[in-house]
């Protein structure tokens, strides 16, 4: 982990337009989760008996996820592939995937009739159904999320040790040499348990059978699901890790950002082989050229990981504009992938279109902004990102063609 010699808190202050615009958005989701556990799902949603699981399982919980998967992603690279370079991205990545999973288990609960009741799937243990994917995925989940915020935790120790001298400052600079002993372990746990349930995810899918379009069914699914967190999760990081030290000044490391985009260019070229190995070993690469409306899914989705795939492994300098599109057509790619599994191309046998109600959405828009929330709150107040200050601000807001927040002075 970045220590206090090499990360600092963003200095800078909190009320800003953003984070206004962030918790009103947060705020009417709130509201709005509180009439949906008045009235009941029916009113609030366009889910049905034939379309139960709505935008707040499908996108909050199986793609963002997958967006959230940097923490997990990066700890693959330092801690298995031993590739310290990457290290000083170890802590955003953790914290982007810590406020990433909280809302999506908030999404979740707000999805379910009863979460109240959630605490029953751990403690009822001799009630387990062991052949049940869906119990690997809650249990995984709920564990990760812990190991997430325990991974996180030096970076709130190491604040408050080095700034308080009450009893939360005594007791975090006692606590912080007992973590960082047993932080290895934790990591360790922060690497099964994440390819455990993103694979599980996938597996789902399989279990929907027919009701999947054979451009996405296939047995390969939990592997798919895999790499397609990888993707999303290392895109995610060089995307928010750029919009982060540009906003706020601070030091990038544009080779290691550059290095970190070839090994997601490595890991899409292996997807899209073994995408088109499977369609073709089924027979269905015939189809995305017979005029099937899905196939046009299917292309869309090759080309807005193909590129940016191409233009990293031909990019001889890091560019921070460059490496920004290429992140956000990357993740793009990797939504669209797991939407079209999950929803595009997943067909009831009774019919039926689902399109998520105006409550789903502002409710699904409320939870992104809870993240925004909790990521400025602790980015500014705990030791996240580079301490070294960037001090060509103006060059890498213009880099960037002014689409990013100017930086503060």
């Amino acid at each position: 982990m970045s220590s206090r010699h090499d990360a600092a808190p963003v200095m800078s202050p909190l009320l800003t337009t953003t984070f206004k615009i962030a918790a009103v958005l947060a705020l009417t989701a709130g509201l709005l989760v509180i009439w949906r556990f008045m009235t009941g799902l029916g009113p609030n949603t366009a889910m049905s008996d034939t379309q139960p699981w709505g935008v707040w399982k499908l996108f909050n919980v199986i793609v963002l996820t997958a967006i959230a998967s940097g923490g997990y992603a990066i700890a693959l690279l330092v801690y298995v592939l031993n590739k310290g370079k990457y290290h000083s991205l170890v802590r955003h990545a953790l914290l982007t995937s810590a406020v990433g999973y909280t809302t999506a288990l908030f999404a979740l609960g707000t999805d379910v009739g009863a979460p109240w009741n959630f605490w029953k799937v751990i403690a009822w243990s001799w009630a387990w159904n062991p052949d049940s994917v869906l119990l690997e995925v809650a249990l995984c989940i709920t564990a990760y999320l812990l190991v997430l915020w325990a991974e996180m935790s030096p970076a709130f120790l190491e604040q408050w040790g080095a700034t308080r001298q009450d009893l939360l400052g005594r007791a975090s600079r006692r606590l912080l040499p007992m973590v960082d002993r047993i932080l290895i372990w934790i990591i360790g746990l922060g690497i099964v348990l994440p390819t455990m349930h993103q694979s599980s995810l996938g597996t789902l899918y399989i279990l929907a059978g027919i009701k999947v379009h054979p451009f996405w069914q296939t047995a390969w699914l939990p592997l798919f699901f895999l790499l397609s967190c990888w993707i999303m999760g290392y895109a995610a990081v060089i995307l928010t890790y750029i919009i982060s030290s540009t906003r706020y000044g601070r030091a990038t490391d544009d080779k290691t950002l550059l290095s970190l985009g070839r090994v997601v260019a490595v890991i899409i070229v292996a997807f899209m082989a073994l995408r088109v190995a499977d369609l073709a070993y089924r027979g269905q690469f015939e189809r995305l050229f017979s005029g099937d409306p899905h196939a046009w899914l299917v292309l869309a989705e090759f080309l807005l990981l193909g590129i940016p795939a191409l233009a990293l492994r031909r990019m001889r300098r890091p560019r921070l504009r460059a490496l920004y599109n290429s992140g956000l057509l990357i993740v793009s790619g990797g939504i669209l992938y797991r939407m079209s599994a999950v929803w595009l191309g997943y067909h009831p046998l009774s019919g039926g279109v689902y399109f998520p109600s105006l409550v789903e959405i502002v409710v699904t828009l409320g939870f992104i902004a809870m993240q925004v929330l909790a990521y400025l709150v602790i980015v500014k107040k705990f030791p996240i990102l580079d301490a070294r200050t960037r001090k060509t601000r103006k060059k890498i807001g213009t880099a960037l063609g002014g689409g990013l927040p100017q930086t503060q002075k």
